[in-house]
């Protein structure tokens, strides 16, 4: 390993620090995108306050107080600057090795995540994307590094007279410092851009964490029901009946999420009314709410696809808010309004019925995570979310559909949007080879409020076989079911259909998800070996 001269030295550890800074900033844009709520250096932070000593944070906060946050900050930055120098100086005096340690902060960053509640499988690629950014720009500033070297003057000899030591060298020499330093300053330069940026785009989400951790929710004053035992198939590898919030499905148009302050937010009832309502967000905690399992989908879930979860919602029925406006007799629609812009048209009687479509608070115990509509979403058993499950909702205006249509409506969608039966084998995967004898097939159905009544499954097109159906939560949710089928060593195709409550057969005929949800038979190919 060569030696590195002092003054060479710096520049390398300050293209180590550029580097690193331009890679951080890139993390921490990228996750105002992917991960709103859950950033590499909040979840570095988040894991060092988690690892220090009871002492030690007594200790910041006696002597920082209130801007211990920002101090943590300040020292993590410095540590970052540290370890980035150095990976400069290692890079300089050999190739790859700098590299690495930028690589190590990328994998410390994402195994820092991992450790987050908030943890999303996208919460993953920020940190992994700020160390690729910064091992690029450190494989560009230090070769230009290297350059000015080997073109600097060399002294002159006995076998070299001064007049051709420094004849073209002097020249080179300052073009190679020009390039390193021009370099250097763009990638300095971005990086502080991508600091405020990142910074300003992140604030707002970061103080709208901070206060959703402040919350306490309310007990339900009509609490669900406890999920019955008999309601789970109890076979590996089925999805779970209630989905993590981190697992849950995400789709929606927000290219980032909204950063809704609760303290601020208002909920407004207008248009076709008697009279306008408002509702801040602690009116809304004040209210006797309802606590239900509800499934909902997307409609954009194709056939056998997993954009379907089901949760323990906590909020407030629609209907109460709505009677209170006084909905005016030729209203037939509510255009719910998102706090980024977005809206979706639903059917007035799905929410003035005996359904518990619910402006909710929580999701599974805690209140919404900000990817899924907090402070305040609408859930509605029956409908798909396209026309119904708006998040951060900000306005309910009573209209007609004869005269408003909701965000996807004029782009090719249904106006209603009914949830179709449906069905999924979640086990065994199709192409996955299973032994010979007893095989287990689970799944889900749904037909959110109506129920499921019974599933089947047939073989290789042959008679249809009714399966085991677990004890449903709730009409609003969705079913397990299981079957075990014995089968001798080859090829099968495995089908599955679902009936629900109402009699009617789950659709056969393969439809896409447009206009107004997917439909056909979930079908799965298994190799049975000997």
């Amino acid at each position: 390993m060569q030696a590195v001269p002092r003054a060479r030295g710096g520049w390398a550890a300050a293209a180590g620090i550029a580097a690193a800074g331009a890679g951080v900033a890139v993390g921490e844009l990228a996750a105002g995108v992917l991960s709103p709520s859950l950033s590499p250096l909040t979840a570095v932070g988040g894991a060092v306050i988690d690892a220090v000593p009871p002492g030690v944070k007594d200790w910041a906060i006696s002597v920082f107080g209130t801007a211990d946050k920002a101090a943590l900050l300040v020292g993590m930055a410095l540590v970052i600057a540290a370890l980035a120098a150095l990976a400069g100086v290692l890079e300089y005096r050999r190739r790859f090795t700098g590299a690495a340690v930028m690589g190590i902060f990328g994998l410390a960053g994402a195994a820092a995540v991992l450790t987050r509640s908030q943890m999303t499988p996208m919460s993953l690629i920020p940190p992994l994307l700020a160390a690729g950014a910064a091992v690029v720009l450190l494989r560009v500033l230090v070769p230009r590094l290297h350059a000015w070297d080997v073109s600097m003057p060399v002294h002159p000899t006995a076998s070299q007279p001064a007049a051709a030591a420094g004849t073209t060298a002097g020249p080179v020499a300052a073009q190679s410092r020009r390039s390193f330093f021009q370099f250097l300053g763009v990638t300095a330069a971005a990086s502080a851009a991508g600091g405020v940026l990142a910074g300003i785009w992140r604030g707002a989400t970061m103080a709208v964490t901070e206060a959703r951790a402040r919350i306490t929710l309310p007990a339900a004053a009509s609490p669900a029901k406890p999920v019955p035992a008999a309601a789970e198939s109890g076979v590996a590898g089925t999805t779970p009946l209630v989905t993590p919030n981190r697992d849950f499905y995400r789709i929606d148009t927000a290219l980032s999420v909204p950063a809704v302050n609760p303290d601020s937010w208002v909920l407004k009832v207008t248009g076709k009314v008697a009279r306008e309502v408002q509702l801040s967000y602690a009116d809304l905690l004040a209210k006797p709410l309802t606590e239900r399992h509800i499934t909902i989908a997307c409609v954009s879930n194709g056939v056998g696809g997993d954009l379907i979860g089901n949760a323990r919602w906590l909020g407030w029925p629609v209907r109460e808010l709505l009677a209170l406006a006084g909905p005016q007799p030729d209203a037939d629609m509510v255009l719910s309004r998102s706090a980024d812009g977005w809206t979706a048209g639903t059917p007035l009687e799905v929410l003035t019925d005996n359904r518990d479509a619910l402006l909710a608070v929580g999701m599974n115990g805690e209140p919404l995570p900000l990817e899924h509509g907090f402070p305040v979403r609408l859930v509605v058993p029956g409908l798909y979310g396209y026309v119904s499950a708006t998040k951060w909702v900000t306005e309910l205006k009573l209209t007609r559909f004869a005269d408003d249509a909701g965000y996807w409506t004029p782009r090719g969608w249904s106006e209603r949007g009914p949830i179709k039966t449906s069905s999924r084998i979640d086990v065994p995967r199709s192409g996955r080879p299973v032994n010979a004898g007893t095989v287990v097939f689970a799944g889900v159905a749904w037909a959110q409020h109506t129920g499921i009544r019974k599933v089947e499954l047939r073989i290789n097109r042959g008679p249809w076989r009714e399966a085991d159906l677990a004890t449903g939560i709730s009409a609003d949710t969705w079913y397990q079911w299981k079957l075990d089928v014995d089968l001798t060593p080859g090829q099968y195709e495995v089908q599955v259909r679902a009936t629900n409550h109402a009699g009617e057969l789950q659709d056969e005929t393969a439809r896409p998800p447009a206009p107004d949800g997917a439909t056909g038979f979930h079908t799965v190919r298994v190799d049975v070996k000997s």
